[in-house]
This record gives structure tokens, C-alpha cells and sequence, in this order.
């Protein structure tokens, strides 16, 4: 994808920070930008028509959500996560969305209930298109319509809170051969369990997902990170 698309946002009466927010997010899981891949103020203002002053406002928001990282020295680069820090991000991952299943049961409504299928219905859809750009897209839409049926606002800010994370580490698990099909069957068993009032296997499927994940990260992530160190034996370099 080339990086130096228009990323230009359109200002309007909204703010105008979160219109840029959106525009790098949006940019960065699309995958117009790599994992380790330095963000260049002057380049990305351009990109974005935008101010320093700006760009850098954005960038700290989007530090603290965990999309960037800025190293001292060198500047703001996209997220890289170690296997033992995805490991961490899916372990609460996995608890959150075990009580989210959960509430989900005791508490939604019947048009609650109708958003969830509406939303699994469209990921089936898109994951079946295996040409289709927006399978992060409707994922967050299904875990939205999850999140809001659990009435419980502490869960969806915390929840909220490793989005991004869980975006980046999202990007990676399903681009993986095979990974839609079972992803999708996954979040069906959780429908299921939904649809049959089942609290306690809903919050069992919804952990299940988050582990099958967990350990497709794990392996990505150990791989790549022994590449790097076999190469250091190799040529004796530190």
C-alpha cells in the first residue's frame, strides 16, 4: 500500500485533533505503516495538511493508546510488541471479554441482541471476501455491539484502553492463512451461546477466541524475534 496516499482530513466543525487521530489510526492498521516504521513529523504533516504542533498532539494520544511509541533520541515509530507483551495484552484481553460474553447474556436487550447478529452476520460477509480491506473494521463493529449489550461503562472504558493494542496484534492473527475462517467460527460459537441465554458459555467461547489468538501472536511474535538474534550470532555484530 503506498504510504503516500492522501491522507488529507477535511476541517469541519469537529474537532479538527480528532479528525487527525482517526486518519493515522486508520493508517497505521490498514498497514500504510509497519510495525517499527518511523513516523516523520514533516512527512506525516504533509500527508495529513497539518501543523507540528498538531501531529505532535496526536502522536501522545496515540502513544497512550499504544499504537506509537516515541523513542528518546530517534522520534515516533509504530508499536512493535514483544511475544511477552502481546502474552500480557491478550491475558486481559481474555478476562475482559469473558465478563463482556457474560453480561452480555444478563443484561442486553432484544434490539441489543438483533445489533450483535447484525454484526456477526456482516463479519461472516466480510471475512468470506478474502479480497475485502475491512475485516478490522467490521471486527471492532461486532466487539462494539459486544461491549455495549454488557451495560457496563468501567468494562468498555477498560476495554477501550487496549483497543489499539489489541488492533495492532488484530492485524497480524488475521492475516494468517486460514485465520478468518476459524475466527469467524469462533465468534459464532459465542453468538450461539448468546442466542441459548447462556451466560457461562458465552464467556467460555469469548475466552476460547481471545486464547486461539493469543497463541498465533505468540508464535508470530517468538519467530520474528529470533530472526533479529540469529542474525546477531551470524555475523558476531551486536
Amino acid at each position: 500500500m503506498d504510504k503516500q496516499a492522501d491522507l488529507h482530513v477535511v476541517r469541519s466543525i469537529s474537532s479538527l485533533k480528532k479528525q487527525v487521530v482517526e486518519a493515522l489510526r486508520t493508517a497505521i492498521f490498514e498497514g500504510r505503516f509497519a510495525p517499527g516504521d518511523r513516523l516523520i513529523e514533516r512527512e506525516v504533516c504533509e500527508m495529513l495538511d497539518v501543523s507540528r504542533t498538531l501531529l505532535r498532539e496526536v502522536l501522545s494520544q496515540l502513544e497512550a493508546e499504544g499504537i506509537v511509541q516515541i523513542i528518546p533520541h530517534r522520534g515516533p515509530i509504530v508499536a512493535v510488541y514483544s511475544a511477552d507483551e502481546a502474552s500480557a495484552i491478550y491475558e486481559l484481553r481474555a478476562t475482559l471479554e469473558e465478563m463482556a460474553g457474560r453480561l452480555f447474556v444478563e443484561r442486553a436487550t432484544e434490539s441489543e441482541h438483533k445489533s450483535l447478529n447484525d454484526a456477526y452476520t456482516e463479519l461472516r460477509r466480510s471475512y468470506k471476501n478474502k479480497n475485502n480491506t475491512d475485516h478490522l473494521l467490521v471486527k471492532t463493529k461486532f466487539y462494539a455491539a459486544l461491549t455495549a449489550g454488557a451495560h457496563n461503562p468501567m468494562l468498555v472504558e477498560m476495554l477501550r484502553l487496549i483497543h489499539g493494542r489489541v488492533s495492532m496484534l488484530r492485524a497480524t492473527t488475521l492475516s494468517q492463512p486460514g485465520r478468518l475462517a476459524v475466527s469467524a467460527a469462533e465468534l459464532g460459537e459465542i453468538v450461539r451461546a448468546i442466542n441459548k441465554r447462556d451466560a457461562e458459555g458465552a464467556a467460555r467461547a469469548c475466552r476460547l477466541h481471545v486464547r486461539s489468538a493469543a497463541a498465533i501472536a505468540a508464535k508470530l511474535l517468538s519467530a520474528q524475534q529470533a530472526v533479529p538474534a540469529k542474525a546477531k550470532a551470524t555475523t558476531g555484530k551486536p
